[in-house]
Order: structure tokens, then sequence, then C-alpha cells
């Protein structure tokens, strides 16, 4: 009985590399063609230990706390409206702030415009692989790079971008990017929004540093964000 479990976990150690082999050898061949397969792209979550769902009041939905350790709930619900640019949809709650934000940038010669708004739980799981592809490319093990691409693209269900609450902010013309990342960490608290990924608070995050990236949380809670300079996960904590 002993010798047979022994082989049963060499039958399986074996096989579980023989895949890990076969996903980066895949990967590999995709990306020297150029492709990027579009497929349904298979959960890495095996790589780190699963979130548990995110506490959700729906009287308290611009306070919700999603990140590597909390999910989405199941029942959290997002009414999506588009961005008059055609591109992007947001929360229609955070519309009015949003584009008053936008029309006094404009006022003062910045053109920012919303980059990437809500995500599908399908396109943050693909967005996820495309940066493993590339850190595959790179050389990287299965291992390394599924846990460095999560340093920079949420894993699905914890991504705040799947809430519709968080935009990444940028220039139209990619020649003010600076200015506008400035602006908005000296102005979007006025407008209830806060840097999600500050500098220096990666540990406390789990995401590295992304001057674009804001989080909707209410004029009152951003205020507050700002005085403190905490992070949303330090000021939700009990």
């Amino acid at each position: 009985m002993r010798r047979f479990s022994t082989l049963r976990l060499i039958l399986i150690f074996a096989a579980g590399i023989v895949l890990a082999f076969g996903i980066a050898l895949s990967a590999r061949i995709a990306l020297s063609a150029g492709i990027v397969p579009d497929m349904a792209f298979p959960d890495i979550s095996f790589y780190s230990a699963p979130a548990q769902e995110a506490a959700y009041e729906p009287e308290k939905w611009n306070l919700i706390l999603v990140n590597r350790d909390h999910r989405i709930p199941d029942n959290y619900y997002v009414d999506l409206i588009r961005l008059e640019n055609g591109g992007t949809e947001v929360d229609m709650r955070i519309l009015p702030d949003l584009q008053n934000m936008f029309d006094d940038m404009r006022q003062q010669g910045l053109d920012p415009v919303v980059g990437e708004g809500y995500r599908t739980n399908r396109e943050q799981k693909k967005m996820l692989w495309h940066k493993i592809f590339e850190l595959l490319q790179q050389g990287y093990s299965c291992h390394e790079a599924a846990a460095m691409a999560k340093e920079w693209v949420a894993e699905p269900g914890t991504s705040e971008h799947e809430l519709g609450l968080a935009v990444d902010i940028n220039s139209i013309s990619g020649e003010q990017e600076y200015d506008i990342y400035r602006w908005l960490a000296d102005n979007a608290h006025r407008y209830g929004f806060i840097l999600r990924y500050p500098e220096g608070k990666e540990e406390i995050t789990g995401i590295a540093y992304e001057p674009w990236h804001y989080r909707y949380v209410g004029k009152a809670a951003a205020e507050e964000i700002y005085d403190t300079e905490l992070t949303l996960e330090e000021y939700l904590a009990p």
C-alpha cells in the first residue's frame, strides 16, 4: 500500500510538471507567432490562497473593499453607463463627479481620457494571462510569471475594474501624462476619487504604484483618505 501511494505521488508530481511545461511552451509558441490565444483562459488561483468574499452593504456601495484578499461578492450588482467618447463603461453613480472632474481638468488645458473603466471577469482574466505570457516569453517559470503578473494585474474577481468604480486616467494625446497625474494627485479627492495604489504602499495594497488608477469612494471618504495619506485598506481597517 505504501509503495502504491509513493508511486501515485510520483505520477501526480510528474503530471504537474508536464502540464506546467505544456502551458509555458504553448504560451511561448503563441507569442513567437504574435498571437495571444482568445480562449476560456484557465484559472491560476492555485498559485495563491483564495480570497474571501468582500463585505458589502448596498447603502455603502462606494466603500466596498476589493483586493487580493477580498473578492467581489456574488450578489454585487453594477448599473453601467457608457462614456460619451464611446469607449469604456463605468458605474453610472460615479459619472456626475467624474464628469465634473474632467470638465475642470479641460478648463485648465489638460486632455484627460478614461483609458480603462469597467471590465468583465473574462476581460480581467484575459488581461492577466496577457501579462503572464509576456513574462513567460522573458524566460520566467510558470510559477514566477503568475506571481509577478499579479503584482501588476489583479486576479479575476479581485479587481476594482470589475466594480465599475475604478478608472485609469491618461492623456488623449499622450503628451500630458505627467501633468495629468500630478493634477489628479492634488485634486481628485475633491471629486470623490482617491489614488488607489500609491507609491510606497505596495505591501498593503498588493499592487505596484499606478499613478493613473483612481477609485471612487465619495467626497467625504476621499477627503479623509487624502488628508491622512492612508490606503483604502488602512482607512477601512477595524
